[in-house]
């Protein structure tokens, strides 16, 4: 057990510091979608930071597997460098000692990324969904630059204005644009001002002297309104529209898919704890070395393996969702493509132990 306990020491040390690693950049890179709103008032800094936390969340389905592949490799491959691997197999321990021990800590890893896929990240989509939709129903009219577009809603609508006055909380020459399921709406009013409905529960936008265009989706059909006074509410209709209902679909929901999306979403949900495992098993082989030889190749393989496996996943997930390949093996190809690199550098069939002998 001691022999166990120091190989899941070495790979649990890199597993915690490239997980934080990780988990800050992808942070960092979602932080700039949404600093831009924030400065122009289209989300609060409050709200930003929650948003950042849910995505950051939803994303440790796949860094925990990627910061544990990698920390195998690079963990076991310091042994071998260093010597350590080689004392142990003069020892008495075999190969297939040092696998089971990563094979156990793997188990652990597909245990809380399968926590994490099939529960918790339905749940973070709903959530963040919902902040997002309720965020952006709180959009402060008088935070905007005069002359600016603004998109709201993933570019449901759009706000101009030719003046804004901040202290009024009002604006000249506004210009809205509203995307809806069957029709698109425009707005031009001469003013318009920004307050809460009498419940004072949302707020509302009053326009002042202008007219409202609707046109249908499904036919040339439209009409024209000119009005002296309307009053738009903020409150989204539908917080979680239908493209994201699938990724906010509890796991049970799914269960039995009606449709190709639902499909490849549950198979998604059901690789990741799957890809855990075939991972760490694949990273044993990846991090064998001699200790003359550097640790360098081992780990650029492994990282390009990974970002095949991971691109190869994403495509067939949409393939499958948009009927262009069959359901089974649908998204598990990839399963299998981790599988055949497996068999392939445990076998070493002779170009291969040709090439890493070069």
């Amino acid at each position: 057990m001691i022999i166990d306990r120091y190989i899941m020491r070495e790979i649990i040390k890199p597993t915690m510091i490239i997980c934080i690693v990780l988990v800050l950049i992808f942070g960092c890179y979602i932080a700039t979608r949404f600093w831009e709103d924030a400065v122009h008032g289209l989300l609060t800094g409050a709200a930003v930071f929650q948003l950042i936390l849910l995505r950051i969340i939803i994303a440790l389905e796949v860094l925990l597997p990627t910061t544990f592949y990698l920390s195998v490799v690079i963990a076991l491959g310091r042994l071998y460098h260093n010597g350590e691997i080689t004392a142990m197999f003069a020892g008495g321990i075999s190969m297939a000692r040092i696998t089971l021990a990563v094979f156990s800590l793997s188990l652990l890893v597909a245990a809380i990324v399968a926590v994490l896929s099939l529960y918790v990240r339905p749940w973070a989509w709903t959530q963040f969904f919902l902040l997002k939709a309720r965020a952006e129903a709180q959009f402060d009219l008088t935070r905007m630059q005069s002359g600016n577009f603004y998109e709201v809603s993933d570019g449901d609508r759009v706000i101009f204005a030719d003046k804004v006055t901040p202290r009024g909380r009002q604006a000249e020459g506004v210009f809205i644009l509203n995307k809806k399921r069957t029709s698109l709406q425009v707005i031009h009013a001469d003013r318009a001002i920004q307050h809460n409905d009498e419940k004072g529960d949302f707020p509302v936008i009053s326009f002042k002297n202008g007219r409202l265009y609707e046109f249908s989706n499904s036919d040339r059909k439209g009409f024209i309104i000119e009005f002296e006074n309307a009053v738009m509410p903020l409150r989204p209709d539908d917080p979680i529209l239908p493209e994201h209902k699938v990724k906010a679909a509890t796991t049970s929901a799914l269960v039995p898919p009606r449709n190709l999306e639902e499909t490849a979403e549950l198979e998604w949900r059901i690789i990741t704890p799957m890809s855990s495992i075939l991972l760490a098993l694949l990273a044993i082989p990846l991090s064998s070395s001699s200790p003359r030889q550097g640790r360098r190749t081992g780990t650029l393989l492994a990282i390009v393996i990974f970002a095949v496996y991971y691109n190869f996943s994403a495509i067939t997930k949409k393939l499958v969702a948009q009927g262009g390949i069959a359901v089974l093996p649908g998204i598990f190809w990839g399963q299998l493509l981790l599988l055949a690199c497996l068999v392939l550098l445990v076998w070493r069939p002779p170009f291969l132990r040709h090439w890493r002998r070069r």
